[in-house]
């Protein structure tokens, strides 16, 4: 486990980490304004266990065939692009959502399931947790891997804790805009345009 010196290190960073806005903050935050507080914690939910397979990944070593292998990197790094581009175009199409607030017909797991995906397919993730964990594991009684995990799953609690804060003031903003169709209709633009180019920064991300 981490020295006392080191633990103030690694919480420090942890939280720019959870604070620095990514893919699935981003996400969160037009999910939110789109469907709400309760689309919000879903999808917060939904990067917190995408997010918690590539700690798991990391511990068993899968990940480092990102770090190593341009292939897989790009394999990953533009499926998850395209999965942000398709959400975007799927959200500038869908023109009942400036009817309502969020679509009675459309699952409300859906949230659930592509915070999942957005935050499995962002190999960023999966480096970020490879190159910054292994400075604070140390030999010790604990197995490494154990330390790994735990040390993942602290970095997960803290950005998933700043998520929630994104979906519940999101989600309040979402009430403001639902009184509003003109708003709703420019809300669900701006949500899907976001993502688009989240799509694409991802896109041209390099290692």
């Amino acid at each position: 486990m981490p020295t006392s010196a080191e633990w103030l290190v690694f919480l420090g960073a942890s939280a720019l980490f959870a604070i620095l806005p990514g893919p699935g903050v981003l996400y969160v935050l037009a999910r939110s304004l789109r469907g709400g507080r309760a689309d919000g914690v879903r999808s917060v939910v939904g990067n917190g266990i995408g997010a918690s397979l590539h700690v798991l990944a990391a511990a068993l070593g899968l990940s480092a065939v990102l770090a190593t292998s341009a292939t897989a990197f790009t394999v990953v790094k533009l499926a998850g692009a395209a999965y942000l581009v398709y959400l975007g175009v799927r959200a500038l199409l869908d023109r009942n959502a400036g009817e309502v607030a969020v679509p009675a017909a459309r699952p409300r797991r859906s949230a659930l399931r592509q915070g999942v995906v957005v935050e499995a397919l962002n190999p960023k993730t999966a480096l970020f947790f490879l190159a910054f964990l292994p400075h604070f594991v140390h030999r010790g009684e604990v197995p490494a891997a154990v330390v790994f995990v735990v040390l993942g799953l602290i970095v997960v609690a803290m950005a998933m804790a700043v998520d929630l804060l994104v979906a519940f003031f999101a989600g309040a903003l979402s009430r403001l805009v639902a009184a509003h169709p003109r708003w709703q209709v420019r809300e669900r633009i701006g949500s899907g345009l976001t993502m688009i180019g989240l799509g694409g920064a991802l896109a041209l991300a390099e290692r």
